[in-house]
């Protein structure tokens, strides 16, 4: 067997002058021989009401050829309904890409892709973990892959709560809930769905030489923090067979775990992104049809991310460290994972990503990964070797 290099991209769309989006990554699918990355929106052969110009599948012409595998597991993907849902998953046949992680029903969805490279057959599993459940494909409808959660609120004067015990081990709160005050949300483990994910992890895995599990999840634009739940379902994953696990959404990177001597990349962050629609000066068709100036949006997502995006990034309106943006890359030898490595880049006010080496700006970014890496409380260390960063 030879010695193949895997590259694996985060969150990844384009829009209008692709090709300028792409000029900073060209190379780097170039030089490798397997290419994967996150396909962050739908795409549509004949677009449907409120679809901008940019959403046509046309759009990712320049990309056939350069990726060879695409996962779909995303909150987005249902975006234009099952017209999004198939036209991207034809536009993926049409071109010889394979796709994980969507499918015309919950069972296709679920379903590994395979590729084949120099007598080494690789297996991808992808899933969606967090909300919108409309996302989710089920027994009679398409989408994405899912793994189910079970949403809670609780009442926020029971947040850091405590508890009296009384007698015949009975507990009462010390102040009472109100049934009118307000509320937090938060996401709590399916036990069944995770067992499930578990067996189809094990079936893929007798499939294949190599299995490549990914996670659509993260909190979106806060740094460092990697959540109990992330952890526990990355370590089944590799409890249960997988040789690698990768995971976007968060458009913000979060660091890297090894467990059983297997890399958890937490976040990979974006690839490439061109999402004008949520910078604060945007005029135009946003998504839902309506012509806005964004203000609101912006507003809120100030209160709720507690980041105002940058004016100078027009087509990059991310959290101010987004801009640090890590590639997984893999050196596959004798059908094993003998490193696992990433390459550095960071996104210039223009919002194309350039790939950034061993130098001043290659050590600021090293520097960043290796800090959000060591506050999560993560256990990977990184090293240089050469213009790639080892993990060990």
């Amino acid at each position: 067997m030879s010695k193949q290099t895997l590259l694996f991209g985060g969150d990844f769309t384009l829009g209008k002058e692709p090709e300028k989006y792409m000029a900073g990554v060209n190379s780097l699918l170039d030089c490798a021989d397997i290419r994967m990355f996150q396909l962050e929106e739908p795409f549509l052969d004949e677009l449907v009401e409120n679809a901008p110009p940019e959403r046509s599948t046309k759009t990712l012409d320049c990309v056939v050829g350069k990726v060879d595998l695409v996962t779909l597991a995303g909150n987005h993907l249902y975006d234009f309904g099952e017209n999004g849902v198939n036209d991207t998953i034809a536009w993926c046949r049409r071109n010889g890409i394979a796709y994980a992680g969507a499918g015309k029903n919950a069972a296709e969805a679920k379903k590994p892709a395979f590729i084949e490279k120099g007598g080494v057959k690789i297996g991808v599993l992808a899933y969606c973990c967090i909300g919108s459940k409309k996302v989710f494909a089920s027994e009679n409808r398409g989408g994405a892959a899912g793994i189910n959660f079970i949403r809670g609120y609780v009442p926020c004067s029971m947040l850091d709560q405590t508890h009296t015990r009384l007698e015949n081990d009975v507990w009462e709160l010390k102040n009472p809930v109100h049934v009118d005050e307000d509320c937090m949300g938060f996401n709590f483990v399916d036990v069944d769905s995770y067992l499930e994910f578990a067996e189809d992890v094990r079936r893929a895995r007798e499939q294949c030489d190599l299995l490549i599990v990914y996670f659509h999840k993260g909190y979106v634009h806060r740094p460092v923090y990697v959540a109990p739940w992330e952890r526990l379902l990355s370590h089944m994953a590799i409890d249960n067979g997988a040789d690698v696990v990768m995971a976007t959404h968060s458009h913000i990177a979060h660091g890297v775990e090894l467990y059983k001597g297997r890399a958890i990349y937490h976040g990979l962050n974006n690839f490439v992104m061109y999402v004008p629609q949520l910078s604060p000066n945007f005029k135009g068709k946003v998504h839902g049809g309506k012509n806005s100036n964004n203000a609101e949006w912006v507003k809120q997502r100030v209160e709720r991310f507690g980041f105002v995006p940058d004016p100078d990034y027009p087509t990059y309106p991310f959290h101010p460290e987004s801009v640090y943006c890590p590639v997984a890359k893999l050196i596959i030898e004798d059908g094993r994972i003998s490193s696992n490595r990433m390459v550095l880049m960071k996104v210039e006010r223009d919002g194309v990503p350039h790939v950034h080496g061993h130098t001043e700006t290659g050590q600021e970014i090293f520097d960043y990964m290796q800090r959000i890496t060591n506050e999560a409380g993560l256990n990977a260390r990184l090293e240089w070797d050469g213009d790639d960063v080892v993990i060990s």
